[in-house]
């Protein structure tokens, strides 16, 4: 079997009164100099990874055990926000392009993985807000309706609320009704929004202001401190990045965990600058500005 995976020296650091989790080791990831370096996503059983390009063009699968890549989309935007199937068979991402008029649109579409067979679930559109997977079914909220299709047997159903954001304001869409929501107020800009696990708290980020978890109807707001790009570990955990820079690039970056009880842990060390994790079962992806991906292998 390929090797795939370098180790480096562990160094790990804690904020917080707790240690949140066991890291075990750090690997960087050797993907092909041909392929994308940017990690979209990382499937939830954590055996396979998506890498874009640092414009968001295009997706390719690249397997982490293997190495074997699979070039699913060469779109344009496919890397920004794409969505995995719990099964890990099927990838939800946006393609854009300009119409006749010079209009930037955007259609979203699935693929599955195993089969090869694709479907729009958004006809292009200048109102994309969002979209997500719920359970067997991609969902896709655009100009506030819920549009919906089956990835895999059995009909398709929207049980969970849809949480989008569009023009830095954050909606919420549940019942066939999308509403704005705003726990900060209306005076800022909304970002890296999205649902919970079980599907009752909403976390997202105010440019500058830092990220927050809040229930759906903006209540019982819980301040995460300068968490950046921040995604749901598990109900009660989130892992996000805190990085500086020095006006025209980025100086340090770490990935950090929290809870919502205000502690904290930093994971990566001061000769990575580490951005953008995204979680797994047991693992948590991230990039680096000049195009290196790692995982972090851990236990809780």
């Amino acid at each position: 079997m390929k090797k795939v995976l370098l180790a480096l020296a562990l160094c790990v650091s804690f904020s917080g009164m707790a240690q949140l989790v066991n890291v075990t080791s750090i690997d960087k990831v050797n993907i092909p100099e041909s392929a994308a370096n940017k990690v979209a996503a990382i499937s939830p059983q954590g055996d396979y990874i998506l890498v874009t390009t640092d414009y968001n063009c295009g997706l390719t699968k690249f397997d982490l055990a293997t190495g074997t890549t699979l070039v699913i989309t060469q779109a344009q935007g496919a890397g920004f926000d794409a969505k995995i199937s719990p099964d890990g068979s099927t990838v939800v991402y946006r393609e854009k392009s300009t119409n006749n008029k010079h209009l930037q649109m955007t259609a979203v579409k699935s693929k599955n993985l195993v089969t090869g067979a694709e479907q729009q679930l958004v006809k292009p559109s200048r109102n994309v807000q969002g979209m997500a997977i719920d359970g067997n079914t991609a969902v896709a909220v655009n100009n506030g309706k819920i549009a919906k299709k089956a990835i895999a047997e059995g009909k398709a159903q929207v049980n969970a609320p849809v949480i989008s954001t569009k023009n830095f304001k954050m909606f919420i869409t549940q019942g066939g009704k999308t509403t704005e929501l705003a726990p900060k107020g209306h005076g800022y800009r909304y970002i890296w929004a999205s649902l919970s696990p079980d599907a009752s708290k909403v976390l997202f980020c105010c440019s500058g202001n830092g990220a927050y978890v809040c229930n759906l109807d903006g209540s019982n707001l819980v301040g995460l401190g300068k968490l950046q790009a921040p995604k749901w570990m598990s109900n009660d955990m989130i892992v996000g990045m805190k990085t500086t820079d020095n006006g025209e690039v980025y100086t340090s970056g770490e990935i950090v965990v929290a809870d919502l009880n205000g502690n904290s842990q930093v994971l990566t060390s001061g000769d990575i600058i580490a951005m953008y994790p995204l979680p797994a079962d047991g693992k948590i992806a991230f990039s680096t500005p000049t195009g290196e991906a790692y995982i972090i292998n851990f236990a809780k």
